[in-house]
């Protein structure tokens, strides 16, 4: 996945500042050759995925704890500001400004194809690839919304102020640019969606999970349709990516074919481009899973979360799961395995990738779980946690681990019906997804209350707590952004 250079023109909200801008105004966007071919749009829209993680947001979470200062390997930041939910300075790896800026680099790129598309009228040969661009401008857009906006109220006004949505490329230095509403923003993201969805099929890609193909696209779909409320939708979109329903032999099988392979290759396969589970994958520069990163800093999978994630469920039993470790309690279920690319051989000097699985087949699935929950349809939602269970429970037994709302609601001591399956969803994703941030987006859409532990040298522990409504649940966003008039999120 090697990115193709791209030069903009104001790039990235502002980061560059107006001299140094002019340079740029006055070559193409793509410095070797003009965008005139299909070709040249299919190889640009490689540079239209970030190319760095939003995991930053599973610090902010509650998938993560104080290991103590005595017993973590180290005390780095930007983690430790994450971890008490302060704006971390800087843009440096782990950081939001880092992935603000990669989403804006993204929406560009997706950008300049389009209008390379729609300048030469490459007919229907075309078509996937603008489709492409439209559904990728519109998954970086709502990760943007959802990181550093409100919350989508579903049913609500939604009036807050959202992020800038980019629909073209920039041709001027310090182009003015509204934040617009988080509804807004909505709007055009199921604008490219819709849009983009329908100029899909047809479309071949070299690799095609590295790109927005008609998988991808749907299940991405399903994650927009559950922010918004719209389970009709969700349930549609998640279904399409298995038209056949097929989801038990195309997720991840901790409890089935994964079972049988090392722990070392498990984090091979975990994010291989082979395995059916991975629907969309990108090449990211992250530290996030080292050991001098958040695997070993003070604030992450301790012993507390450790025993959570290998507990008891609502199934009945355990999910099978894989721990590994540095020092206790200095722990990581050990999902990314890093590839390391020498700058410079001789000397050892070179930058760290991980390749992040940007949407599964198991988020799609857990997700129309929910969507049938959320419309009283039980026995659908049930029956897709129950594969969801299958694959992580070894040795099932559909009478024994199989759900039933009578064990949700003795599992989570909640009398309504509706909400215990709720609770089982949001349970069985939150330990299937650790260490992925898929958790913060549950705690975003649910209105979840975070809490942090905090213990001292001496051994006393307290705790802090983050509710819904607290402007410290948006991100920061890079202070440069001021220089193209975006307003801060208030502090």
């Amino acid at each position: 996945m090697k990115k193709h250079k791209i030069i903009f023109g104001l790039l990235l909200l502002g980061a560059i500042t107006a001299p140094s801008c002019s340079k740029y105004l006055e070559v193409t966007p793509d410095n070797r050759a003009e965008i005139n071919t299909v070709e040249k749009v299919a190889g640009l829209l490689v540079s239209a995925y970030p190319d760095r993680t939003y995991l930053f947001a599973e610090m902010a979470s509650d998938n993560v704890e104080d290991r103590t200062r005595a017993l973590s390997m180290n005390q780095s930041q930007p983690y430790i500001d994450l971890y008490n939910w302060r704006d971390p300075e800087g843009s440096g790896n782990s950081t939001p400004a880092e992935y603000w800026n990669a989403c804006y680099e993204a929406i560009a790129a997706a950008n300049h194809a389009l209008q390379a598309i729609e300048a030469h009228n490459f007919g229907d040969k075309a078509k996937p690839y603008k489709g492409e661009a439209l559904i990728a401008r519109a998954y970086s857009h709502h990760m943007l919304v959802t990181l550093f906006a409100q919350a989508y109220e579903i049913g609500g006004a939604n009036s807050a102020p959202g992020i800038p949505y980019v629909t073209e490329p920039e041709t001027v230095v310090k182009k003015h640019y509204e934040r617009g509403t988080v509804a807004s923003v909505y709007e055009n993201i199921e604008k490219d969606l819709v849009e983009g969805l329908a100029l899909l099929p047809g479309g071949t890609w070299q690799v095609p999970k590295y790109h927005f193909n008609p998988q991808a696209a749907n299940a991405l779909a399903a994650r927009f349709y559950l922010f918004k409320g719209d389970w009709d939708k969700v349930i549609k979109h998640a279904s399409a990516v298995f038209p056949e329903n097929n989801y038990y032999d195309n997720i991840r099988q901790y409890a089935g074919n994964l079972m049988t392979i090392p722990s070392d290759q498990h984090r091979q396969d975990y994010t291989k481009a082979e395995r059916p589970f991975n629907l969309l994958i990108a090449n990211t520069y992250c530290v996030y899973q080292r050991s001098s990163g958040a695997g070993g800093n003070r604030y992450g999978m301790g012993e507390r979360i450790k025993n959570y994630y290998s507990g008891p469920t609502p199934f009945g039993k355990a999910f099978r799961t894989l721990v590994f470790q540095w020092t206790p309690p200095n722990y990581t279920p050990g999902k990314f395995l890093e590839y390391f690319h020498y700058t410079n051989v001789a000397q050892g000097i070179g930058l760290p990738y991980i390749m992040l699985p940007l949407l599964t087949a198991d988020e799609a699935l857990a997700n129309r779980a929910e969507a049938y929950i959320q419309k009283g349809d039980f026995a659908n939602g049930i029956a897709d946690l129950n594969t969801f269970a299958r694959s992580r429970i070894v040795d099932y037994n559909p009478t024994t681990h199989g759900l039933t709302v009578e064990k949700a609601q003795a599992f989570f001591g909640e009398g309504d019906a509706k909400q215990a399956l709720i609770a089982s969803v949001l349970d069985t994703k939150k330990r299937a997804f650790v260490m992925e941030a898929i958790r913060w987006f549950d705690i975003l859409r649910h209105k979840l209350t975070v809490k942090h532990n905090h213990i001292a040298d001496d051994g006393t522990e307290t705790w802090q707590e983050l509710k819904h409504g607290d402007n410290r649940r948006m991100f920061q966003l890079p202070q440069e952004v001021k220089l193209s008039d975006v307003p801060l999120n208030p502090r």
